[in-house]
């Protein structure tokens, strides 16, 4: 497949603001579309087809995925959710870079089929601080963070096989920042927000998770 615009998988921890980061992006700059996943579940109130989701029947989606009209897909609670491959080349081929906010495990998948697709990792500066806007939500209980952290320590094993990592501080800079590591892939950016250079704070990162998972903090 030859792209026009770029694809773009953006992961990272709960809390991180990979959320908030992608949505400020794509206000600032006009030549980004985020892709919309489709699934089988049900609409919850105030969400619409194709702007949340596609809403599709179980059927339906077994169909696409006998097509290969998927870049991804997984089932989760007996339910699917999948990137459509139809959506995300419609984009790229009008030039737009096309973002692909997914976790860590659909990030390989699509690594695996589009070697040339751009993953980037969005970290807090500390564990801490992960953990102060988890808490800071307010909107969920303490086993449910520590369920977070606990995915987290997971996740934070995979870091490396990201090309980029985005330390999300201050928003305003993280969006700039990753605006022109899209634009200019191969000028000195590039180099200072490869993993290898963040080789301690990953460390770090991954040692106090594992840390508070297991009670020692």
């Amino acid at each position: 497949m030859s792209h026009k615009g770029l694809l773009i998988v953006i992961s990272g921890f709960s809390g991180a603001g990979k959320g908030t980061l992608v949505k400020k992006l794509m206000e600032e700059y006009g030549d980004y579309a985020l892709s919309i996943s489709m699934t089988t579940r049900s609409p919850r109130p105030g969400e619409e087809h194709g702007r949340e989701y596609f809403f599709v029947t179980k059927e339906a989606f077994e169909d696409k995925i006998a097509k290969d009209g998927f870049i991804e897909y997984a089932a989760y609670c007996e339910n699917y959710y999948g990137t459509p491959k139809d959506y995300v080349v419609s984009c790229l081929e009008q030039g737009k870079n096309v973002i692909l906010e997914i976790e860590i495990q659909g990030a390989m998948k699509i690594k695996e089929r589009f070697p040339q697709a751009v993953l980037l990792f969005v970290m807090t500066p500390s564990v801490e601080e992960l953990k102060r806007r988890l808490l800071g939500r307010g909107t969920e209980t303490e086993e449910v963070i520590m369920k977070r952290l606990s995915r987290a320590a997971q996740e934070s094993e995979g870091i490396e096989s990201y090309d980029y990592i985005i330390v999300n501080d201050d928003l305003d800079t993280c969006v700039k920042e990753l605006h022109e590591l899209m634009e200019k892939s191969r000028d000195k950016m590039q180099a200072s927000h490869h993993p290898e250079n963040y080789k301690e704070l990953i460390e770090n990162c991954r040692n106090e998770l594992n840390a508070l998972v297991k009670g020692e903090k």
